[in-house]
């Protein structure tokens, strides 16, 4: 749990990403860091995980290596690298927050459960540490990275004033206009979109049947107070996540829905396994 006051400038900063290790999101997202602490470490992936969502990499090792003093590319997933950080390459103190981003889009709405940016925060807020996920919504391939650089220290600042529960992370958007038209910083919950995620029929070069995953057509919102709504808005949406996928109330109905276990089942040994998320 985050107690404050937090004191950044005491604070030992992780900055990740899904991007990538040369990604511009990131160069900037080092760049706020070093802004707020001396103690700056970055571990990324070493090519694009966009989509990524909270994989691991289970079936082959992974190699690490160091661009410079406190700056690692790692051949994972952006989850790894948040675990590889604070379990391998960052010696003695652990990270005091994780910083994500800056990501190259949207993570608005179910973006959320597919962006790798979130999981590598979230994968954070699992070992217990304090997490922000940064996202610049952009329009076609137009990015106003600018409006992230001018915003996400005043968000940073401003969560860490606050106490946080355990097991929760900050996903933070930034609108696509230039700071100067950024109508200012709100709080909301999650989204959905009117439409889901586009699959495209085409053709490839030799004429061969292929599908595509596309985007989402439109950031119409379900609900316009949600963090789709509030990019709409010009403004910078700031969203509480948590990895608890229990819905509550359904459980709660589901009370007495399957019988009992029979006497003499109930202090039954679950059966072993091999440990590896199915």
């Amino acid at each position: 749990m985050l107690k404050p006051p937090f004191d950044l400038k005491k604070a030992r900063i992780l900055v990740t990403n899904d991007d990538g290790i040369h990604a511009p999101g990131l160069k900037i997202l080092e760049k706020i860091a070093k802004s707020l602490s001396p103690d700056v470490w970055v571990v990324a992936p070493e090519s694009e995980h966009s989509g990524a969502s909270h994989s691991l990499t289970l079936r082959r090792p992974l190699q690490v290596n160091r661009i410079s003093t406190r700056k690692f590319a790692v051949s994972g997933t952006p989850s790894d690298c948040t675990l590889i950080a604070v379990n391998h390459i960052i010696n003695g103190r652990r990270p005091d927050i994780v910083l994500s981003g800056v990501n190259r889009g949207a993570n608005l709405g179910e973006d959320v459960l597919y962006s790798g940016t979130v999981a590598a925060a979230m994968e954070g807020a699992m070992l217990g540490i304090p997490a922000i996920a940064f996202s610049q919504v952009r329009i076609k391939d137009k990015l106003h990275w600018e409006t992230a650089a001018a915003f996400a220290p005043q968000v940073i600042r401003k969560l860490v004033s606050l106490p946080w529960p355990k097991d929760m992370l900050m996903s933070v958007n930034f609108p696509p206009v230039p700071p100067k038209d950024v109508t200012g910083i709100e709080v909301g919950r999650q989204g959905r979109r009117v439409n889901h995620v586009e699959v495209v029929h085409a053709r490839d070069p030799f004429e061969r049947e292929v599908i595509w995953i596309g985007d989402f057509p439109t950031d119409e919102p379900e609900h316009p107070e949600t963090d789709l709504g509030i990019v709409l808005t010009r403004a910078v949406s700031v969203t509480p996540l948590h990895f608890d996928l229990t819905h509550n109330a359904m459980l709660k109905r589901m009370e007495g829905l399957f019988p009992a276990p029979r006497a003499g089942k109930a202090g039954k040994k679950p059966r072993k396994t091999d440990g590896l998320p199915k």
